[in-house]
């Protein structure tokens, strides 16, 4: 397993690009299983997760060809269905969470998807019974192996639309959900339906497609089945959680930094919000510019004064991917924050370590955390730890670009499972870090 070595406490400086959105870009990537025809997909980032999906649906007799940097040609005509029942699909399937995705178009055109259990982050439950309440809906069977943890659902007649009200506005569920009722008879409304803008980009690309879907951008879906689907051209959005990622490096390490190219139209309330922690960012064009903070950042209470909290929810709230990112930029704040991780129940498990590198936080309960921010008047300082997740592994990463003298970062596959040469992107910016195998 590789590490990061990180000499904090440096100034960093320059233009950084984000990558293409990894969470649209594993809805999107299972979306070509829907048409036998070529789907050209760009903008696709150069991560583990993705390149993982990538492999299994070459695994199941997709045709891949790239056509340079995030560029890839994907051709579903020869798709082997029967590859859903080996134990290599088990193992392959197993290893990454966003592949459960791949069982609502499997569904649509071949009448039967099976999924083993997913994996993914360590942050707590993760049910998937939105995905296969909605399949059953939809006039699927559904059967379960305990034993091996192995998943099914099988429409030997077909799928017909109905009327569906999700128990949670799932993302992954609705996009799976939408992946099947495109090709079902008849029409499908789906109530309580995620609305993020990797859904509604997976939506816009269906309907390239062929597809017949109204309401997108909004909790009500109406689809109504066609009989097939053709191919399309998608580019994908710049990841918003990157985004905020570098809105947090920036205002921690105090430095100034330009985010090229961010698609402001689609980032909600991601820059208010850094804003409440007294975060200065200007819109220049479609880049997010960040002056150095000489002076710190001062958190904004409530308007009668009371403690200010900030909380995730769906889409158009706050995502909970970067309530991550807000709680280590508030260990510098100058002022109070309450951080109420409402949808998962383990992500805050990581503060022990912002902790032992001098952090004032109070873990509340698995959900809610209070941070005291030091106002730059004492510095992080370096030590090891390890990387739990995805966010905690950023988070971590930029306490490590802020604290005083050499921070290690193990487990360092976490943050490459979402963070596209991380090391070399920082390095060009003006950080002093290197991985170590």
């Amino acid at each position: 397993m590789g590490v990061f070595k990180i000499e904090g406490g440096i100034r960093l400086k320059g233009d950084i690009t984000p990558q293409g959105a990894k969470n649209e870009a594993l809805q999107i990537l299972c979306a070509v299983l829907l048409t036998p025809e070529k789907v050209t997909i760009n903008n696709i980032p150069d991560i583990i997760d993705i390149n993982k999906l990538i492999k299994l649906l070459g695994n199941l007799g997709v045709k891949i060809q790239k056509n340079g940097p995030g560029s890839y040609d994907f051709q579903a005509d020869e798709v082997n269905v029967d590859y859903l029942e080996t134990e290599a699909f088990k193992k392959e399937g197993g290893a990454l969470r966003g592949s459960i995705m791949i069982v609502g178009p499997l569904l649509a055109r071949f009448g039967k998807g099976y999924i083993p259990k997913p994996g993914g982050d360590k942050i707590g439950r993760r049910r998937l019974d939105t995905h296969f309440e909605g399949f059953i809906n939809l006039g699927a069977k559904f059967r379960y192996n305990r034993e091996d943890h192995f998943y099914g659902v099988e429409a030997t007649e077909g799928l017909v639309g109905t009327d569906m009200l999700l128990d949670e506005a799932s993302v992954t569920g609705t996009a799976n959900i939408v992946m099947a009722a495109v090709l079902a008879k008849g029409k499908t409304t789906v109530y309580n339906a995620a609305c993020e803008p990797y859904l509604q980009q997976l939506c816009k690309m269906l309907n390239s497609m062929g597809a017949n879907i109204t309401g997108v951008g909004s909790n009500l879906l109406t689809i109504e089945g066609v009989k097939s689907l053709s191919g399309c051209t998608h580019r994908i959005l710049p990841d918003m959680i990157e985004i905020g990622s570098w809105i947090g490096l920036a205002a921690m390490t105090r430095s100034e930094i330009t985010i090229k190219n961010v698609s402001w139209d689609n980032l909600g309330l991601i820059p208010n919000t850094f804003r409440k922690l007294g975060i200065t960012l200007e819109r220049r064009g479609d880049d997010i510019y960040i002056p150095a903070h000489e002076d710190g950042y001062e958190v904004k209470t409530d308007i009668d004064g009371s403690i200010l909290t900030i909380a995730d929810a769906p889409w158009p709230g706050f995502t909970p991917d970067l309530l991550s990112i807000i709680l280590v930029v508030a260990t510098q704040a100058k002022g109070d924050v309450l951080i109420h991780q409402k949808m998962f129940e383990s992500r805050l498990f990581f503060v022990d370590k912002l902790i032992d590198m001098g952090a004032k936080i109070m873990l509340c309960d698995p959900h809610r955390a209070v941070v005291m921010g030091h106002d730059f008047k004492s510095t992080l300082k370096a030590t090891t730890m390890s990387s739990p997740d995805i966010r905690a592994g950023i988070s971590l990463l930029i306490a490590a670009l802020s604290a005083k003298g050499t921070s290690t970062i193990q487990n360092i596959e976490q943050i490459d499972r979402g963070y596209e040469n991380i090391d070399s992107r920082l390095r060009a910016i003006g950080a002093n870090i290197i991985r170590e195998e």
